[in-house]
């Protein structure tokens, strides 16, 4: 593709409104899992955590092809987002196997967001290398592009999030319909979800609602385990 051309500036164009439509979930898992972090840390935390993850997302790019022969690369990643969904809606007093707080410490937050951008970063990256049509200059532009936005919107959510703590809820909700696009994105489940009838679109939105359900509901039970564990202590 020329540099410059029209149809390199149109690829750039739909590489630009990608990363603003998908870098939306990345920027909320950054800045829940920055939550719980000292205010001296927390921007760290956004800044690393954000070229981080564009790091891994650059290696996800560059085997792009590669990861398209992987059968069942999108369940996984879906199943492996609604854990980190739960994740995030755990107390932070509550203590994981190795009993350290969970995502309170820097490096904790860290793994967090990193592990939850290779998940999510699957559409990203197959939407930013689909519209570059093959033109490296593009893909890099691409994620340089997502830079910014990420971290900008991590300090938006970061703010309101102090504010507004229902956001943490509605955060995990929306990393959770994100999975569960991914698990009904899944080709090996295509004759479950794809078929354009009322009863595969209705197993579509049964499995938005249950990912939901389900994320909302466990970190629930253990916002309430914790508090009972105050109480009796």
């Amino acid at each position: 593709m020329e540099l410059f051309s029209t149809a390199w500036w149109s690829a750039l164009l739909a590489i630009v409104l990608i990363d603003l439509v998908l870098a939306g979930d990345n920027a909320i898992v950054i800045a829940l899992a920055a939550r719980n972090l000292p205010a001296g840390l927390r921007r760290r935390a956004i800044l690393w955590g954000t070229f981080g993850a564009i790091a891994v997302r650059s290696l996800m790019t560059i085997g792009v092809v590669w990861l398209l022969k992987i059968p069942g690369l999108m369940l996984a990643g879906g199943i492996g987002l609604l854990w980190i969904a739960y994740k995030l809606l755990v107390p932070a007093s509550e203590e994981d196997e190795h009993g350290a707080p969970v995502a309170s410490t820097f490096w904790g937050a860290m793994k967090t967001i990193v592990v939850a951008d290779a998940l999510m970063g699957v559409d990203n990256v197959l939407g930013v290398a689909g519209a570059a049509h093959g033109a490296i200059d593009l893909v890099v532009i691409g994620l340089l592009v997502s830079v910014p936005i990420v971290v900008f919107g991590s300090s938006i959510v970061l703010k309101l999030v102090d504010r507004f703590p229902i956001i943490i809820q509605l955060g995990a909700a929306v990393l959770a319909f994100t999975a569960a696009k991914m698990i009904t994105g899944e080709p090996l489940l295509d004759p479950v979800f794809d078929p354009d009838t009322w009863v595969h679109t209705a197993a579509r939105y049964a499995t938005y609602a249950l990912a939901i359900a389900g994320v909302l509901g466990a970190g629930w039970l253990a916002a309430r385990r914790v508090q009972r564990e105050r109480a009796s202590s």
